[in-house]
């Protein structure tokens, strides 16, 4: 059974994790960096443009916001680090994040997002840290393949996948702009949901 993804919708915006209603589905949450391109990602996932907002200036997801797909929920976090905002809204993120993951919810996947371009940053680490201690199932969404070769992002890929610790199927390298690695996430997220 596949999720019918085109019937994807806003579903609501939350500036506040103690405002979110109760988990009424399944949920995926997406994290990662700024400007790693969580939106553009959701948005091919769900095949259209402008579902989630994309921005040229890293940090515009402040909010958690839910979007619903056939009966589960995709759950857009802030990001963390880079974005051109004050140390207080990047705490009030940090805090906001913290607070979701600290509530009784239906964890059945968190896509951690990683620029494939990059070695493992700090942040990153940490937050790979956090989800295997939280013991919250995950898969690494190797994100902007486009901007390199199929050599380089084999390399990449394996280079991550050690200094993550992570096995060689927790990792799927994607492009929102070429579609790579779309379909893989597809399943991994109907794996952990229906």
């Amino acid at each position: 059974m596949s999720l019918r993804y085109d019937q994807a919708r806003f579903e609501a915006s939350y500036g506040n994790a103690s405002s979110i209603p109760e988990p009424a589905m399944p949920e995926v949450a997406f994290a990662g960096r700024s400007n790693v391109g969580k939106s553009s990602l959701l948005n091919k996932l769900v095949g259209r443009k402008a579902l989630a907002k994309v921005s040229g200036t890293p940090g515009r997801t402040a909010n958690i916001n839910f979007f619903e797909v056939d009966g589960i929920y995709l759950v857009d976090l802030p990001g963390y680090g880079f974005a051109k905002v004050s140390k207080a809204e990047q705490r009030r993120w940090a805090q906001l994040i913290s607070d979701y993951f600290a509530q009784e919810r239906s964890f059945n996947l968190v896509v951690a997002l990683v620029d494939i371009r990059h070695d493992a940053q700090r942040l990153d680490v940490q937050m790979l840290d956090f989800l295997r201690e939280s013991e919250l199932p995950f898969v690494v969404a190797l994100t902007k393949a486009d901007k390199l070769s199929r050599a380089k992002q084999e390399r990449q890929r394996s280079r991550l996948t050690t200094q993550f610790g992570l096995d060689r199927d927790q990792v799927i390298v994607t492009s929102a702009q070429t579609g790579q690695g779309i379909d893989a996430l597809k399943r991994r997220i109907e794996d952990a949901c229906l």
